[in-house]
């Protein structure tokens, strides 16, 4: 599937203060968030347990994810993230101010 294909998935912005940005995204079966580049430190909590692929320049790569198992990366990050399991998916990211 292209990326014109692909749905694109819904971050839904559930809390902002001075220093942190909390959003919910959600992915349709075969969504993605589009190529985009964090601008901050962020920590990702999963809502759901599947794996989703990860684009970068170097290509593609697989991301096991499980429920509540949290992870963090460094601002600079630029990626698209696509949800290729045939199940909705969902995580919410807590970018750091």
């Amino acid at each position: 599937m292209s990326d014109t294909e692909r749905p694109l998935a819904t971050g839904t912005k559930q809390l902002e203060t001075d220093r942190v940005v909390v959003t919910e995204w959600s992915f349709p079966p075969g969504g993605h968030t589009g190529w985009h580049r964090h601008e901050m430190d962020y920590v990702v909590v999963p809502v759901t347990t599947g794996d989703l692929t990860i684009e970068t320049s170097d290509g593609l790569s697989k991301a096991p994810l499980q429920t509540g198992v949290s992870y963090t990366r460094e601002a600079g990050v630029e990626h698209d993230v696509i949800n290729d399991n045939d199940f909705a998916f969902r995580f919410i990211e807590v970018e750091l101010k």
